[in-house]
């Protein structure tokens, strides 16, 4: 089955996350409590495309300065996870024979 077909995929939720030609998987869910969460969704759109949907939650500091590093450290390695997730998706290069 090629990823553009309409039915449901093996990962599909098959419920109510299905709705407006998307299909979705379950959640994905890591908590850590008192510090964070993420939740990830596999997501196939009506025009066939797979996505990652990622939901993220940090407890910050409670004083500004701290929670602003605390931030800019979060943009910064979001940047670097998907910078790399991205390269991992092009194709591998050729050996030389």
């Amino acid at each position: 089955m090629n990823r553009r077909t309409a039915g449901h995929t093996a990962w599909c939720g098959r419920d109510h996350r299905c709705n407006l030609g998307e299909h979705r998987s379950e959640e994905i869910v890591v908590d850590l409590p008192g510090h964070g969460r993420a939740v990830l969704v596999r997501v196939r759109t009506a025009a066939g495309r797979d996505h990652a949907e990622i939901r993220l939650r940090v407890a910050l500091a409670p004083a500004e300065p701290p929670a602003r590093r605390q931030l800019a450290g979060l943009l910064a390695d979001l940047r670097h996870v998907v910078t790399r997730a991205a390269l991992a998706a092009r194709p591998a290069p050729r050996r030389a024979a």
